[in-house]
């Protein structure tokens, strides 16, 4: 989405120290967003919270819960509003919980840009522009191609941003299949 900087995968919510996948505890796998608030708001961002999942589903274990982690009241009051609207529209009950955010652990480097990732030749072009990978999980092309490959977004915006990403002739007409190949 436009705004969308960067992104990072990871586990929240829990009171175990240190988790990973294999000893999550009481954590949830979450997704840690970076945006620009002159881009894109907060009630869009649970636009798409909401529209990426079904929340209606009671999660079998705290690792796969639907939660809304707010870090001011603002972003609370327009959590539990937009779960009120959920809730009615859906005329179901809401298993989303809406909680202060805690700290944030990163997931193992093989979860982040988990679908940019799986194409070999898109990942060659950004290990050679990005050879620590802290560089490349905090990168917001690599986050936006992410997406893209994911079959996130629109036509007329990867054709808008395609060029800023640093990528070759040959990887930006394999974004643009992948994402036709994935899309809506």
């Amino acid at each position: 989405m436009p705004g969308v900087v960067r992104t990072r995968v990871g586990y929240s919510g829990g009171t175990t120290r240190n988790p990973d996948y294999e000893h999550i505890g009481d954590h949830a796998e979450s997704v840690q967003i970076e945006y620009d608030p002159t881009r894109i708001s907060y009630a869009e961002l649970l636009g798409l919270f909401w529209r990426s999942h079904d929340p209606t589903t009671e999660p079998y274990s705290s690792q796969y819960a639907s939660i809304i982690f707010y870090h001011n009241e603002e972003q609370k009051r327009l959590a539990e509003e937009t779960k009120a609207r959920e809730e009615a529209k859906r005329k179901r009950m809401i298993y989303t919980r809406i909680l202060p955010a805690t700290e944030f652990y990163q997931a193992e480097d093989y979860h982040q840009k988990f679908y940019l990732r799986l194409q070999d030749d898109l990942m060659r072009e950004f290990r050679a522009m990005y050879p620590d990978f802290d560089d490349f999980i905090r990168s917001t092309a690599a986050a936006r191609v992410n997406g893209y490959v994911h079959g996130q977004g629109t036509r007329e915006t990867l054709q808008k941003e395609i060029d800023s990403y640093g990528l070759s002739p040959a990887a930006r007409e394999k974004l643009r299949e992948l994402f036709t190949s994935a899309g809506p």
